[in-house]
């Protein structure tokens, strides 16, 4: 049978597409339609971070959780792209400047697992490198959700630099040396916050929630209350998490969680319709689980994991995380439903207003009463002292066997009290039920002897 002309050459224009090879789906070819993502990067198995080639280097702090066995999995990608400047005041001081930096994502693989919620982390820099402080592998997981964290300050990704000059030599968030007191950090943040749809392998958000703990918050309260008031939206609320949070009544809502140690006076900002804050009762800026968890990867990526000599046994146990995880999924339903989350009773404060109300047992009043504080094996505060960070870490200090025989006479009794606390928090909204459960199992086996 003969062939048309025009469809000889149809054929041979379909036969030219295919040997044209396709580009990776995550790379954005068109610059005008913002900023640039390559990857994933190759080399996510950790190997060695100071081989010559991509390839034989890995992700700088590579969770060591599991992730394939739970159905998720973590890519790395370099975004580039051109940044305002901005002032801690909101005056703008700069246009346009190239900037190249690295986005991290732990996914689902699969969309039916996927929750469509993504929490889009500003990494934190105050240990002089990246941190993912809200990273929680158990939760997050379960949840269902996926997570971005976004290397936006110029100590970071300087460490980054010289970690791996294979992996991240041609990462910079300066402008060349020009602008290093992180004026291109709030712009660089919300256009991965834009990107991020496209690092998903396919997988569609729904809701898109900024967080960012301690120093993140910082810069994430001069982004929320000075810079997107002259900028478009970008994510669908905002979560503060020990460390401040804006005074600006914006469209977004917003939620701050404050450790024990975050709240240092009886002053403090009302909830309103699009703001809410909650205090937990015993808990720490940076508690035991998330030292738990970095330890090994200080160990494998720095060389080893900061020594502390703190004035009195440092890292409470209070689980911080799960009101963490609770809180993101109130803000989820208040940006998808409108619905408003509870309300929490502050922590209590003496008449001087700085001096915060103990028990007999020096257990903080008031705030949110997880089972740990409610029914305590251990005197766990938010305050400490000595070197370096020590006033961050809380203090934990177990009790012996007498005042356990004293407070719990049986193994019932202390069974009981953990239930109930959990039972009542998860009622108001503070626990998650798998986290009541998690805390049941831990009751079973201690015993309430420890």
């Amino acid at each position: 049978m003969s062939l048309s002309p025009w469809r000889r050459l149809g054929l041979v224009v379909a036969a030219l597409v295919l040997l044209v090879p396709t580009p990776a789906a995550s790379a954005d070819p068109d610059p005008a339609s913002g900023p640039q993502l390559v990857g994933p990067l190759p080399g996510a198995v950790p190997g060695d971070r100071l081989a010559d080639r991509i390839e034989d280097t890995y992700p700088f702090f590579s969770t060591p959780a599991d992730l394939a066995a739970a159905g998720y999995v973590e890519e790395e990608f370099h975004l580039s792209g051109t940044a305002d400047g901005w002032a801690v005041d909101g005056t703008q001081v700069a246009t346009d400047v190239p900037y190249t930096t690295r986005i991290i994502v732990r996914r689902p693989v699969q969309a039916r697992h996927f929750s469509g919620t993504t929490l889009v982390e500003w990494q934190n820099v105050t240990a002089g490198y990246d941190l993912d402080a809200l990273w929680h592998t158990e939760s997050v997981v379960r949840a269902g959700h996926a997570w971005v964290g976004v290397s936006a300050q110029r100590v970071g990704v300087d460490q980054l630099r010289g970690w791996s000059p294979a992996r991240y030599g041609g990462l910079d968030v300066t402008g060349g040396g020009r602008f290093t007191a992180d004026e291109l950090s709030y712009d660089i943040f919300t256009q991965a916050g834009r990107a991020v749809g496209k690092a998903l392998g396919g997988l569609r958000t729904r809701t898109s929630l900024a967080i960012g703990a301690s120093q993140s918050a910082v810069r994430m309260t001069v982004l929320y209350d000075r810079v997107l008031p002259q900028q478009q939206p970008v994510f669908d609320g905002y979560g503060f998490i020990v460390g401040p949070a804006p005074t600006r009544a914006g469209a977004e809502p917003v939620f701050q969680v404050l450790s024990e140690t975050d709240v240092r006076t009886a002053q403090r900002p009302a909830d309103t319709d699009r703001f809410r804050r909650w205090e937990v009762a015993g808990s720490a800026h940076s508690g035991h689980e998330g030292q738990a968890y970095r330890t090994p990867i200080s160990e494998r990526d720095l060389g080893g994991a900061p020594q502390y000599d703190c004035d009195r046994p440092p890292f409470s146990r209070i689980p911080l995380h799960h009101v963490t995880a609770a809180s993101y999924d109130h803000l989820r339903r208040w940006v998808e439903r409108g619905t408003p989350p509870p309300t929490a009773r502050p922590l209590e404060f003496e008449p001087d207003g700085v001096t915060k109300k103990r028990d007999a047992l020096g257990i903080a009043l008031g705030g949110i009463r997880l089972s740990q504080v409610s029914a305590p094996r251990a005197v766990n505060t938010g305050d400490n002292t000595g070197e370096t960070f020590c006033r961050l870490f809380g203090t934990h200090v177990p009790f012996d066997a007498e005042t356990l025989t004293r407070l719990y006479p049986n193994r019932g009794d202390y069974l009981h009290r953990v239930v109930t606390a959990d039972a009542a928090n998860v009622h108001a909204g503070y626990l998650l039920p798998a986290d009541a459960r998690r805390n049941l199992a831990d009751a079973l086996a201690t015993g309430g002897r420890r």
